[in-house]
């Protein structure tokens, strides 16, 4: 009981913290002229949303530090996902700048940002492996066992796992309220997951991130009044993977996550399908674009991703059902 507290608690926190800032960053970040830029081959309708205040994932940030740090400042594992949180913020803020700021439209060179991202992994990976002596086991989804990678194996699979997770809420954030709305289920998701796995100090930490998305939708539901930009989205990428590898359920990731997961394989089918026979398989890509241009509102649109995302934050738990 005492964990479920802690967790609610640090909700409530967090949404107060985010929820606050709303009425200081917006105007401070409308009045710096930190406005979004808007892709001419995108849907035209996006056209309007044009220089509406980005960057507004520090809200969230800041949020789930401050609650984080009254509710867990003294578990080391709480504080390095919120490290790994700020880690990706980083380079998504740095991506931002360069966009916003700079004015150079498609921000961070690819290289760049992979070789960022590269590196954080590797860091946490070791830092798991040998400082926190985690292990290299992972759970497999529905049957209650465990693979080991080893430790290298382990240290690159969970490579692969942050550069996927912060690329893929990155996709996912192009509509409002969608990427935050969908965090908010994977967030109770792995409360639940660390409960049932017993990580009670990540538990708190995504009770915190979910309040703080909870309370940034406040802002970026639709219409938006602000956009999370690079900084929020890549930080929620790193706090949902570093909630996975503290838990040890990093393949259940991909059922929590199935939406970001979704929004990812259609971008690469995308190519893929273009490389190959000159023809797209989707109107437009990440998929949210494609049933727009189908003709759905961006609000049905995101309630349907949405929907989605507690499915598949649902499916993701009972697959951990023989550790019930």
């Amino acid at each position: 009981m005492e964990a479920i507290w802690h967790t609610a608690l640090a909700a409530a926190i967090a949404f107060a913290v985010t929820a606050g800032m709303g009425p200081l960053i917006i105007p401070l970040l409308t009045r710096l002229k930190f406005g979004q830029n808007i892709r001419d081959d995108g849907p035209k309708r996006h056209m309007a949303k044009a220089g509406t205040p980005t960057m507004g994932g520090v809200m969230i940030i800041t949020g789930v530090m401050v609650a984080t740090f009254i509710m867990a400042g003294s578990e080391l594992k709480a504080l390095t996902a919120v490290l790994v949180m700020i880690a990706l913020a980083a380079i998504g803020f740095w991506d931002d700048y360069i966009k916003v700021v700079l004015k150079r439209s498609l921000g961070l060179r690819a290289r760049e940002k992979l070789g960022l991202q590269l590196l954080i992994g590797l860091l946490f990976g070791l830092a798991l492996i040998y400082y926190f002596d985690r292990g290299s086991q992972i759970l497999i989804p529905f049957s209650g066992y465990s693979l080991d990678l080893m430790a290298g194996g382990y240290i690159l699979f969970l490579i692969v796992v942050l550069v996927s997770s912060s690329n893929a809420v990155n996709l996912t954030d192009g509509l409002d309220g969608l990427a935050a709305g969908v965090t908010v289920f994977v967030s109770l998701a792995y409360a639940i997951i660390a409960w049932l796995t017993g990580h009670p100090e990540i538990m708190t930490f995504a009770g915190a991130l979910c309040g703080a998305c909870l309370a940034f939708l406040i802002y970026n539901h639709y219409p938006a009044r602000v956009f999370m930009g690079d900084t929020g989205s890549m930080a929620l990428g790193g706090a949902v993977a570093a909630m996975a590898a503290l838990t040890g359920t990093e393949l259940i990731l991909i059922l929590v996550g199935l939406v970001y997961v979704i929004e990812t394989l259609s971008v690469v089918l995308q190519v893929i399908s273009f490389q190959i026979t000159r023809r797209r398989l989707f109107l437009m890509a990440p998929l949210h674009h494609h049933f727009e241009l189908k003709g759905w509102s961006e609000q049905k649109v995101v309630r349907a991703f949405w929907l989605g995302g507690l499915a598949s934050a649902v499916l993701g738990i009972i697959s951990l059902k023989a550790l019930w």
